[in-house]
């Protein structure tokens, strides 16, 4: 017995220790795990309580509603209020981006990597002017010009071309055109700047819907490109500009530009070359063209006779031309533009009375003669208007060498006249005004009579008193 009470207590017969031993016996070590554990309420929990949604207030409820109709919520939305919607969720972010047509491109990577598509999927109007130019983004000196507005680096010469050598190559260009055109096949509306033929016949093919280019830095091969855009209504030509960049466009051009694109209906030609040959050519193919602008032109003498072929012209506008036409020719060969409604001068030096006399031959069917700070225009350039006389709108602004004699002599030949606006004219005056003149003041539809800043005062200090010699405020002792 002995012996089996000795086997017994051997450590090898020895039950080991359970874990519920250990935690009855030890429990001083435990205690501060314990009381650190949170303590929980041990009622039970009301399940009516209990829902799936915890928190009705903190969800967003815009997620029940469709991508589509949460666009059309957001499409009646004011325009200013817009940007601020995009910053909501990136969701909005991205319904936003399908809202938005017209975009200006500032940064060439964000077109070449892919993202522009990806964010604005939808564009029709894209403006790549601006991202062309590699300007410095940290720069303080900004270079602002009617076409473009660019920062420049503080080490410029005066006496070069600013955006001559601060383009992007030709080659990334085109190469941007076609990224482009295969990530936006609605595009209707296209800026862009030293592109080349293939670059814009890679638009032509893809984009069948272009309707309106506006191309700068242009020339007669890349004149080539544009051809191939048959729905083409809208273009404007930008070829030279001083002290900006410099190119060529001539009746090659331009007679490419009338074969290729028959739809034409508004032509812009800013500092583009040519002569009599490409207008009438512009003429004879583009028989729908309704408007054409003509801004600081390099034009051949003699190029006005070829407007007369512009049948369907109901728009003439001159911008900022030097000089019109130096020689003309014989009127027996100008011809006239019978369906011209409204001509349009403006920053223009009317010096020339021959080139004058023409331009009033060529529009003598006109009904709009608007003359806005042209240079020149004195009592007998203004007479040579007398041979338009179906006008019924005369806005005459910035004429200082037109007196009320000059005008008078025109106007009062004219039946048919009912708006008469003169605006900051010097040598037009009240007091030069004829009994004539005034009966045909009181027959007008409109009249906006401010010549110059007396008459201006004068009509708003009417019943005030003031302006008599200082009669109210000083008196003599």
């Amino acid at each position: 017995m002995s012996a089996l009470a000795d086997k017994a207590d051997s450590p090898l017969k020895k039950k080991p220790p359970s874990w519920s031993d250990i935690w009855l016996k030890n429990t001083k070590s435990l205690k501060h795990v314990v009381f650190t554990m949170p303590l929980q309420s041990l009622s039970p929990k009301d399940p009516k309580s209990q829902t799936l949604i915890p928190t009705f207030a903190n969800i967003d409820r815009t997620l029940l509603l469709s991508d589509e109709l949460l666009l059309q919520i957001l499409s009646k939305l004011p325009h200013l209020q817009r940007n601020p919607n995009s910053l909501v969720c990136k969701r909005w972010l991205n319904l936003q981006g399908r809202l938005i047509r017209s975009l200006k491109i500032l940064d060439w990577d964000f077109l070449e990597s892919g993202r522009l598509f990806t964010r604005f999927p939808n564009l029709t109007h894209v403006d790549l002017l601006n991202g062309c130019l590699l300007s410095p983004r940290d720069s303080g000196i900004l270079l602002t010009h009617r076409l473009v507005s660019m920062q420049m680096g503080s080490g410029f010469c005066s006496n070069r071309k600013f955006l001559e050598e601060d383009l992007l190559p030709v080659e990334v260009v085109d190469k941007g055109l076609q990224a482009l055109a295969n990530g936006c096949p609605n595009l209707r509306r296209l800026v862009v700047i030293n592109a080349s033929e293939l670059g814009l016949l890679t638009v032509a093919e893809e984009c069948l819907t272009l309707q309106e280019l506006e191309l700068h830095k242009c020339n007669d091969n890349v004149l080539r490109g544009i051809a191939a855009c048959e729905n083409l209504q809208i273009v404007k030509l930008v070829a030279n500009v001083d002290g900006l960049y410099s190119s060529s466009v001539t009746d090659i051009g331009l007679t490419i530009l009338a074969q290729g694109c028959k739809r034409l209906v508004r032509l812009e030609l800013s500092g583009c070359e040519g002569s009599f040959d490409g207008i009438k050519a512009i003429g004879q193919c583009c028989l729908m063209l309704e408007e054409l602008t003509i801004c600081d032109h390099k034009m051949d003498d003699g190029w006005l006779a070829g407007l007369s072929y512009c049948e369907n012209l109901k728009t003439l506008k001159l911008l900022s031309c030097k000089r019109i036409d130096r020689s003309p020719g014989r009127d027996e060969y100008l011809g006239f533009c019978p369906a011209l409604e409204r001509l349009h001068l403006q920053k223009c030096q009317l010096r020339s009375k021959k080139s004058v006399r023409a331009l009033f031959r060529v529009c003598e069917a006109v009904r709009e003669i608007v003359i806005q700070d042209s240079w020149g225009l004195d009592n007998d350039m203004f007479r040579f208007a007398s041979v338009c006389r179906r006008v019924k709108l005369l806005s005459l602004e910035g004429c200082s060498l037109l007196t009320t004699e000059g005008l008078e002599a025109v106007i009062l030949s004219w039946q048919d006249l009912e708006n008469l606006v003169v605006v900051s004219c010097k040598n037009i005056n009240e007091s030069g005004i004829s009994a004539a003149l005034a009966t045909l003041f009181s027959i007008l539809k409109e009249l906006r009579w401010r010549p110059d800043v007396k008459s201006l005062l004068a009509s708003s200090l009417g019943g005030t008193g003031m302006g008599k010699k200082g009669g109210r405020f000083f008196k003599r002792t």
